[in-house]
């Protein structure tokens, strides 16, 4: 189910998001699921669900081929955004760890329901020009509005 097909991002099974996490990885997930919610779900699955995966290390590389294996690109303008990418990966594990007993997907929909779920949420941290340059989608670009309280 998509986010486009209910009222609210909600999961409700952790194999729901592991089926995303899949998905994105074998390039299997249909891109119109590729939401703002699956990136989340995908990042929590992958931090931990798969630890013979570096999230930070494998995340963009993971990405990038799914984008491409939908027809999609990764240019200056489209597609893979390492600063968008690195740093919802640092919230989302920090998140994470906050909760150690949550269910994957309960822990999913938390985060989805806190200011992290919000799509605007990095621009607490970052002004819009630079966020959205082409330097921070080629390359990690530290906060310009206040440091992320998310260890790297």
């Amino acid at each position: 189910m998509t986010d486009s097909d209910r009222s609210d991002p909600s999961f409700r099974s952790d194999a729901e998001m592991e089926a995303i996490g899949r998905g994105l990885i074998d390039h299997s997930l249909a891109k119109e699921r590729w939401t703002h919610a699956a990136h989340f779900a995908a990042a929590l699955w992958i931090i931990l669900r798969r630890p013979d995966l570096s999230p930070s290390r494998d995340m963009p590389d993971i990405i990038r081929s799914y984008n491409e294996a939908v027809g999609g690109m990764n240019s200056d303008s489209a597609g893979y955004h390492e600063t968008i990418t690195q740093a919802s990966l640092r919230a989302a594990a920090a998140f994470a760890a906050e909760r150690p007993h949550m269910p994957l997907h309960l822990l999913c929909n938390a985060l989805l329901a806190s200011p992290l779920g919000r799509k605007d949420w990095l621009l607490a941290y970052w002004t819009r020009e630079r966020l959205f340059s082409t330097e921070a989608r080629r390359r990690w670009i530290e906060p310009d509005i206040a440091p992320l309280p998310f260890a790297p």
